[in-house]
């Protein structure tokens, strides 16, 4: 049993790689893999929040940004709870430029929750601003689901270099996890090469299991459901459920090992 919940970001400033989805249906994996997951929906969009078909909650992530009141779990189902999102929080941004230590809000609001969880996943804005360096700020971990295309491998380094910042400036405990290839169909060669391209750049980092173009993966938010609840038997519920055990392999055990062992020296880079 782990001491503490290991937040996670998923990150990618650029919009449509398959963020939500993979927020949604990892938490869920790691649901059916007896895990207890926290779900936050931190982008103003609220597409997480929207997928699950939870109403409009009275206390959001914006009104706990803005001390308004405490973080609200929703449970959408057992073992699986939800931080929901509003469009309210598109302000967010600008109301909170003034607060003094304004990067570390949401790490403070989760210091009190993260005790009653195994994961809690964040789902980033599709933006570098302030609330993706809370984000960052709050997590152990950063995922960065790409989407297997040309234009998805062109922000690569971007994001790296924000990780490194953040790292360097906000939260020395930040690591990235690895790369998520999402949308990949091996009959396409742009699909194997941008993976090729990605490996190269990233190696060992990337997951074994690519999240295959899948139309149930689509489905399941217009059915307000996750992949597991919607279509079990798909590609896109194997593929998640293979990349959960993957992700929670290295970075489960990992995190165990650190908080037995808190003196241990960082592992050299």
């Amino acid at each position: 049993m782990l001491h503490m919940g290991i937040v996670v970001s998923l990150l990618n400033h650029k919009g449509g790689v398959g963020k939500t989805t993979s927020t949604i249906n990892i938490g869920a994996a790691m649901v059916e893999l007896g895990k207890r997951v926290l779900l936050i929906d931190l982008d103003p969009q609220a597409n997480l929040t929207i997928s699950l078909g939870i109403p409009r909650q009275k206390i959001t992530i914006y009104e706990a940004l803005r001390g308004e009141g405490d973080l609200t779990p929703y449970t959408h189902r057992p073992g699986l709870d939800v931080i929901t999102s509003s469009l309210d929080l598109s302000g967010a941004e600008m109301e909170l430029i003034n607060e003094a230590g304004r990067e570390y809000i949401l790490r403070e609001l989760l210091a009190l929750l993260s005790d009653d969880y195994d994961y809690v996943f964040i789902d980033c804005p599709p933006s570098l601003g302030l609330l993706t360096l809370n984000a960052l700020t709050s997590s152990r971990y950063v995922l960065i689901p790409l989407q297997t295309e040309f234009l998805a491998v062109q922000g690569l380094a971007k994001i790296k270099q924000v990780i490194d910042k953040v790292k360097f400036r906000l939260n020395k405990q930040l690591d990235m996890a690895g790369v998520i290839a999402t949308m990949y169909d091996s009959r396409r060669v742009l699909n194997r090469d941008v993976v090729e391209t990605i490996h190269k750049y990233f190696g060992d980092k990337v997951f074994k299991t690519y999240v295959r173009d899948n139309v149930a993966l689509a489905e399941a938010p217009a059915q307000r459901k996750d992949i597991f609840e919607y279509s079990p038997k798909s590609p896109g519920a194997h593929d998640y459920m293979e990349l959960s055990k993957e992700i929670d392999a290295r970075i489960g055990s990992q995190t165990v090992a650190q908080q037995i062992s808190p003196t241990a020296p960082a592992p050299e880079k």
